[in-house]
């Protein structure tokens, strides 16, 4: 089976190669990749469907073009990142309060390039951290000192506003610095900072940028207030990987995996692990020329509890569009590869296509993820594997775009994040109710509804419990219609 519906290639204006989103990864002092209890929430039975609803929509002079995912506050609010937009055209950070009607109420936190010549940032096209005290952590593929992008600390003031601080100035021009990060931050467990910058090192040429293959940094506070950085990783000498656009995750033993868009032994994007020591180890590289192998790996990785790591591919696979994988460690030291899913397995890939995100686990290590193209209506999808006897099924929890105009949303660069509850959050580069003829982009909630066994069409969520009678809520609609009509 071919893919029958092309996917719309939305790319942004300040990259190159290929439009941006990282899925921001929450984690504030850990060294092992675990579920917060957010993530965490139990899930008494299969959903049967997925309600979406819009939490906000953006107008473009409050932000515009999401590519990062969200995270929560201990209070219940939700933060994240604009890539345009705003009061200087060029980004936000805003936060999301819930209401006491069900409604969400959104407030710029930051606008960038509120200096001269963009010195605080701008662009941010990856998520945010919280460190112990509540401050925000990010990144900005622009602006800075030297143009090169920035890593930023927000801090909430006194009267309730919030002051940036430039961390660090990334220096295109420095073989010693990389510069334009496209990914979130991390922490270990002493508060140092590690991320990635898809340019800038010692290393350039081949299908570099000109400004160097990208590099792996770690941002260490000083006693003055400061932070001093460090590069330790240059990619782009002989097969190792070049343009990492993910960020990092940690193991239990302080090793750092992430993915490279490019490099390896095919061209096409690594995986790899760098030791505490520095040193550093390609695990995988993804060869288009099998036919069963992804390529192309925008996103990072995730890390189970049997040290086992997943990821997805934009392109590639059985179909060309784009895999879940899984690398697995071997008794010799090495890894193995395996596509859990291949995109457009289904008919006009309503299944989805072309994923750019991070998955995050979910209840009973199923996978959740987003498609940025493919779906019913051609314009992304949510995503739920599930592990199954011989292999991996795929169920789309959402396809957007279900409305005229897309209201709902459309083109979800960025991943997943639960709530207590079990709902899901995420953001839509395009669509909206404000439209410019794609929309400014979305924050979405979608909450599952489970079978409810005799329950007067009350509709279960996750965390009730179910009843034992043995019929569910379709059932008895069917029945009650029934009973109308006769």
């Amino acid at each position: 089976m071919q893919c029958k519906q092309p996917f719309r290639r939305l790319r942004l204006n300040f990259i190159s190669r290929a439009a941006t989103a990282i899925l921001a990864i929450a984690v504030v002092f850990a060294l092992t990749v675990v579920m917060s209890p957010l993530a965490q929430a139990q899930k008494p039975a299969t959903s049967v469907a997925w309600p979406e609803k819009v939490l906000f929509s953006f107008n473009g002079t409050d932000g515009s073009g999401p590519t990062a995912g969200l995270i929560f506050d201990a209070a219940g609010n939700l933060y994240g990142t604009t890539s345009g937009g705003g009061t200087h055209g060029v980004g936000t950070v805003f936060e999301l309060t819930p209401t006491a009607g069900g409604g969400w109420t959104e407030k710029e936190l930051y606008n960038f390039c509120s200096q001269d010549n963009c010195t605080d940032g701008g662009r941010p096209v990856a998520g945010l951290i919280f460190d112990a005290a509540g401050n925000l952590y990010g990144t900005t593929n622009g602006g800075g000192s030297y143009r090169g992008g920035t890593v930023f600390e927000l801090t909430s003031t006194a009267g309730g506003g919030w002051a940036e601080t430039v961390l660090h100035s990334f220096n295109c021009f420095s073989v010693a610095d990389g510069c334009a990060p496209l990914a979130g931050l991390i922490f270990d467990a002493a508060g140092n900072l590690y991320g990635t910058t898809s340019q800038g090192g010692a290393y350039n040429g081949g299908n570099c940028s000109s400004t160097g293959c990208g590099t792996v940094f770690e941002l260490t506070p000083t006693e003055g207030g400061g932070w001093t950085e460090q590069v330790l990783h240059n990619f782009g000498n002989s097969t190792d990987g070049n343009a990492p656009y993910a960020g990092l995750i940690f193991d239990a033993a302080g090793n750092l995996y992430g993915t490279t868009l490019f490099g390896g032994t095919y061209g096409f994007g690594t995986v790899f692990e760098l030791t505490p020591a520095g040193a550093e180890t390609v695990l995988h590289s993804f060869n288009p020329y099998n036919g069963t192998d992804g390529y192309y790996p925008y996103a990072g990785l995730i890390l189970d509890a049997a040290g086992n790591l997943y990821g997805t591919t934009f392109y590639g696979g059985t179909y060309g569009v784009g895999t879940v994988f899984e690398l697995t460690p071997t008794a010799g030291g090495g890894w193995t590869e395996k596509e859990l899913y291949n995109f457009c397995s289904q008919d006009n890939c309503t299944d989805g296509g072309t994923p750019y995100a991070a998955l995050i686990f979910g209840a009973g290590g199923d996978l959740y993820g987003t498609t940025e193209g493919g779906g019913t209506y051609g314009s992304g999808t949510v995503v739920e594997l599930m592990a199954a006897a011989g292999g991996w099924t795929e169920k789309v929890l959402y396809s957007f775009c279900a409305q005229s105009n897309c209201p709902d949303g459309a083109a979800p660069y960025a991943g997943l994040i639960f709530d207590a509850t079990g709902n899901l959050y995420g953001t839509t580069f395009l669509g909206g109710v404000h439209t410019n003829g794609n929309g400014w982009g979305t924050v979405f909630e979608l909450t599952p509804v489970y079978p409810c066994a005799r329950c007067s069409q009350r509709a279960l969520h996750e965390g009730d419990v179910l009843p034992a009678e043995g019929r569910d809520v379709l059932e008895l609609e069917q029945e009650q219609e029934r009973d109308r009509t006769n």
